[in-house]
């Protein structure tokens, strides 16, 4: 028995294999143990969120594990003698492995938070806007990996990183423009200046927003017509969001005629106060005789529709004018409209 331990094949004795062996199946044994039983028990009986029990036990189950095998293969690997050629390819296949599931669980932790984000939140596109961001950071961690690859096969990563460095300089100068635009997407997204079938106004453009993509974002104009506008242009613009105004404001002035009574010019902000009051969408403000016109006496009345829909408040505006219109009729107190007064003087 001794000496068949001892007998050589490949340039091993049988009982180096027989150590490796034994290695491997032992630590397979203790983490199927693991995996079935310690992680199933965790999992079923554990907390949620990023650092409660179920999903450090999903993790481990998916990506920990894994490496517990790699390690053991390792480590079972280390007890026999492998010619150079054949140890530098073992070395290469571990190191892309576990480069490989390491960038994995970055990349299930952040779905994981992303996923977790909108599930609470309820904005169920909110995994559709992050897809940008998702797939640079998958970018990142891709480039990354290589590097740290070629680090650990003897590249001399600072020529490479350099090289790198003033070709991403001459990339970032000729895509400025889309860099922009993709990190005013961002910008959009985290500080919700407007969202998707918001009603804005940038300059003298105004329309619905219909799609916010990574480079720009799509309006329907009130015309029809689609406009498309960079994102850059709308974060670096004053923009008038409509729909996240709670009340409108509106100011309104009419005037009568001159020969009006005093005591029908008092009543007037009397009159212009009840009718707006009858309104459970509309708040009074207040109502004055400001001025002396050329051809009228103006007063300025100011209130406030309770609501962003633009058609409500235009029904309400168009409901109290007519009132007030036939208010003044019923009381004889005429509105004033451009006049010229011609007195022909006879010569004597």
């Amino acid at each position: 028995m001794k000496n068949f331990l001892e007998y050589e094949l490949w340039g091993n004795i049988v009982s180096d294999y027989l150590t490796a062996i034994a290695i491997l199946v032992v630590s397979v044994v203790i983490i199927q143990f693991i995996k079935k039983f310690v992680i199933k028990r965790i999992e079923s009986t554990g907390t949620e969120g990023l650092l409660g029990t179920k999903f450090l036990a999903k993790i481990t189950s998916r990506f920990i594990i894994p490496l517990f095998y790699l390690l053991a293969l390792y480590i079972a690997f280390g007890f026999i003698d492998v010619p150079a050629s054949a140890s530098k390819i073992l070395k290469i296949i571990y190191l892309v492995i576990t480069v490989w599931i390491i960038i994995k669980f970055a990349r299930s932790v952040i779905d994981f938070i992303i996923n977790k984000y909108a599930e609470e939140t309820g904005k169920e596109d909110t995994v559709r806007k992050f897809r940008p961001l998702v797939a640079f950071i998958n970018f990142t961690f891709y480039i990354i990996g290589i590097l740290f690859i070629l680090d650990n096969l003897g590249f001399q990563i600072s020529t490479v990183v350099a090289g790198l460095g003033i070709g991403g300089i001459a990339i970032a100068l000729a895509a400025q423009a889309i860099l922009g635009d993709l990190f005013s997407y961002f910008v959009i997204y985290f500080d919700k200046p407007f969202e998707l079938g918001d009603f804005i106004r940038v300059d003298d453009k105004a329309g619905v927003i219909e799609k916010i993509g990574i480079k720009s974002t799509k309006i329907r104009s009130l015309s029809g017509e689609l406009l498309i506008m960079s994102n850059s242009n709308l974060t670096n613009s004053r923009v008038h969001n409509f729909k996240q105004m709670f009340r409108r404001r509106v100011v309104f002035t009419f005037g009568v005629v001159y020969q009006t009574k005093p005591e029908q010019l008092e009543e007037i902000p009397i009159i212009v106060k009840q009718i707006i009051d009858e309104y459970p969408n509309a708040t009074f403000d207040r109502s004055h005789f400001f001025r002396y016109g050329d051809f009228s006496l103006d007063f300025e009345s100011v209130f406030f529709v309770e609501t962003n829909e633009y058609v409500k408040y235009m029904d309400i505006q168009q409901d109290i004018n007519l009132k007030i219109y036939k208010e003044f009729e019923q009381r004889g107190i005429q509105f004033a409209y451009p006049t010229r007064t011609v007195y022909n003087v006879e010569a004597k």
